[in-house]
């Protein structure tokens, strides 16, 4: 139990780091009132987390990767505020551009990670 937490923690620091350095890094180079950053984050993580789930890498490493290294990388509640932030900005169409490029781009990006894990590992 000791070492799983500790793979968690892990990879939830790194993941955490990743996810700062990125998100500064789109935003400086690509300013918009759209969260570009947040959504290329989301969908770029759940493609990992499709593969990470779908290959067959042992269970410490999906705890260090997965659960650990993705859970803090992504960002549901960053994603939620923003939404909240664009409606009180009566921003609605990008608002509901970004629900649906977030949904559904999760979900595709998810299942091509899953597939492609399967597929190579």
């Amino acid at each position: 139990m000791i070492l799983a937490s500790a793979l968690v923690a892990a990879g939830g620091f790194l993941g955490a780091i990743c996810r700062f350095l990125t998100t500064k890094w789109i935003s400086q180079r690509w300013p918009t009132e759209f969260p570009i950053a947040t959504l290329l984050i989301n969908i770029l993580g759940s493609f990992l987390l499709g593969m990470i789930i779908g290959s067959a890498l042992n269970h410490s490493v999906v705890l260090l990767l997965g659960t650990g290294f993705m859970g803090a990388f992504t960002t549901f509640s960053t994603f939620k505020l923003e939404n909240i932030q664009l409606h009180e900005k009566r921003k609605e169409k990008v608002m509901i551009q970004y629900l649906g490029f977030s949904y559904i781009g999760g979900i595709l990006f998810a299942f091509i990670g899953l597939t492609l894990g399967n597929l190579f590992f």
